[in-house]
């Protein structure tokens, strides 16, 4: 791929992540998150959200800028996220981005928050090529993708109802974790039992589809029952067991995709893939498998303007820009 330097600009939920690559080389990546903003409503509000964005959109650009130590001019191209996503926070950064590359008269490549997971492996390990399993996984999505070249993907399977971030956000909630769930979860784990408590793996009849929603209700139950009759387990214990059942589902319909794909190549992305025990859970079973993993740093499996502009590069390269006239699209599918 080129050695082109693109701004890739991230703004499909609750983080304004803005980045310049060049070529392989991540110039710089700068993260606005609100966590801060969202903690207190147990997740994310979409209006908070996008009035968010719209404070940290222009300092967050010029930060990318300086870090990168480039100025616009030199750009060759900006990218942003077109969706899926909250259509609010879509817009901000969607509008942001193509309104600097009109300024500039540089190309405007708006690109599928998914499909910048795909490429960011890529970030990290310039030698991850295609054909490859990819589980993508967050608080909106859980997907599993087969990714037979760049740009040639098929969705083999996804959710039902929740996607995990979802039910790691919730059950944390109940549990009164607090937010965000996922590494509520996952540091509340330490020490517990994962075996403790058994609870449901959903779909064992479809192989690369995931729910979520049976697994909620039955932490619920099990924790109202217990609490009914005045024997609460340990929180740590019931923490490993509710991340344990999200990773073995997570884990196994993966691996049924590479039995059923042949890939030589599993990757994945998606916040959830920031959780210690699903990374460990994944390099067991790769290595069992004899399959090489690629997932990136934690911080490039959550949402960040690098991986918009790996995606961009690539749809660069193959001729791809976006017209003046495109939108954002926060249904947007991947295949």
């Amino acid at each position: 791929m080129s050695e082109r330097m693109i701004l890739g600009i991230e703004t499909s939920c609750d983080e304004t992540g803005v980045a310049v690559l060049q070529g392989d080389q991540v110039l710089s990546s700068v993260l606005a998150t609100q966590t801060d903003m969202h903690s207190r409503f147990g997740g994310v509000v979409p209006e908070v959200a996008a009035r968010a964005h719209i404070e940290a959109i222009r300092p967050m650009v010029h930060m990318a800028l300086r870090k990168a130590g480039v100025h616009s001019d030199q750009l060759d191209a900006v990218a942003a996220t077109r969706g899926p996503g909250l259509v609010g926070s879509l817009m901000v950064g969607f509008s942001f981005g193509k309104a600097l590359a009109w300024g500039l008269q540089k190309p405007f490549i708006g690109i599928d928050h998914m499909e910048g997971h795909l490429f960011a492996p890529l970030l990290e390990n310039p030698d991850y090529r295609p054909p490859a399993v990819v589980l993508l996984a967050s608080g909106g999505h859980s997907q599993i993708v087969h990714m037979r070249d760049w740009g040639d993907y098929s969705v083999l399977g996804g959710t039902i109802d929740d996607a995990a971030g979802e039910a790691f956000d919730k059950l944390a909630r109940f549990m009164g974790l607090g937010y965000p769930g996922g590494p509520a979860i996952d540091t509340t784990s330490d020490g517990g039992d994962p075996a403790a408590v058994r609870f449901p793996r959903a779909l064992a009849d479809r192989p690369f589809d995931f729910s979520f929603s049976g697994l909620k209700t039955s932490v619920v139950n099990h924790l109202q029952k217990a609490k009914a009759a005045g024997d609460l387990p340990p929180i740590e214990d019931v923490a490993a067991s509710v991340q344990e059942a999200i990773v073995d589902v997570l884990v196994a319909k993966t691996f049924n995709a590479v039995a059923e794909t042949g890939v030589p190549v599993v990757a994945a992305g998606g916040g959830v893939l920031a959780n210690r025990r699903l990374r460990a859970a994944m390099e067991t079973r790769a290595g069992e498998a004899g399959i090489e993993l690629c997932v990136p740093a934690p911080a490039l499996c959550t949402d960040n303007g690098a991986m918009i502009a790996a995606a961009a590069r690539f749809r660069l390269d193959a001729g791809y820009e976006a017209t003046w006239f495109d939108d954002v699209d926060p249904g947007l599918r991947l295949d």
